[in-house]
């Protein structure tokens, strides 16, 4: 074999290597990765939004105050049920943004109707309120959940587009852009609110 065909043949070899370390592979992992994760957050807010209608029954029993909160809260839900974010605009702050800021309206108002039903012992000691306010309690705790995997998805893709070597294939081969990390419009927002359930209220 001659020299001008070995150093061809290792040419071809490292030029295959380099393009395989460019991001051709790594970069649309971790999109397609992030995309999921997104999924797993939507699914997690809608899980909370289901939930609402059975509280809305339980509120039936308390005083007008609570029924003007449950107002909000219903309002709220439909507000944040309406703003949705495919997986192709989660390169748009604008839209998680707007997104954000839908559900921390929803986290606030429940976290008031919750709060405001302390001061009815007798609906706080149902089964179906104690039922209801552990779901709820479950929901949220999904949310952040999926919100911080979805940050941490966020973040590796990110990275992957802006480092060496991957950038050369994210921008050349896949014209990728940044993806929005979801923040909390609220401090605390995506945290569960607390009762105090004690029979003492």
């Amino acid at each position: 074999m001659s020299a001008t065909k070995s150093f061809r043949l290792a040419f071809a070899a490292a030029a295959s290597l380099a393009l395989a370390a460019c991001g051709i592979n790594s970069v649309p992992a971790a999109e397609e990765n992030a995309k999921a994760k997104w999924a797993d957050v939507q699914a997690a807010f809608q899980e909370r939004a289901n939930l609402i209608p059975n509280l809305a029954e339980v509120a039936k029993t308390a005083s007008e105050r609570e029924g003007a909160i449950l107002t909000g809260v219903v309002e709220a839900r439909a507000k944040a049920t309406s703003v949705n974010i495919s997986s192709d605009e989660l390169g748009d702050p604008a839209k998680m943004q707007e997104f954000q800021a839908a559900q921390g309206q929803l986290s606030q108002g429940l976290g008031r109707l919750l709060a405001s039903f302390e001061a009815y012992p007798t609906i706080a000691s149902t089964t179906n309120f104690q039922m209801l306010q552990s779901q709820l309690e479950g929901s949220e705790n999904r949310i952040r959940i999926t919100i911080r995997d979805y940050n941490e998805a966020v973040r590796n893709y990110n990275t992957t587009i802006r480092t060496f070597p991957d950038t050369i294939g994210a921008n050349i081969i896949h014209g990728a852009e940044p993806m929005t990390p979801y923040e909390s419009v609220t401090e605390g927002a995506e945290v569960a609110p607390t009762l105090d359930m004690s029979s003492d209220n």
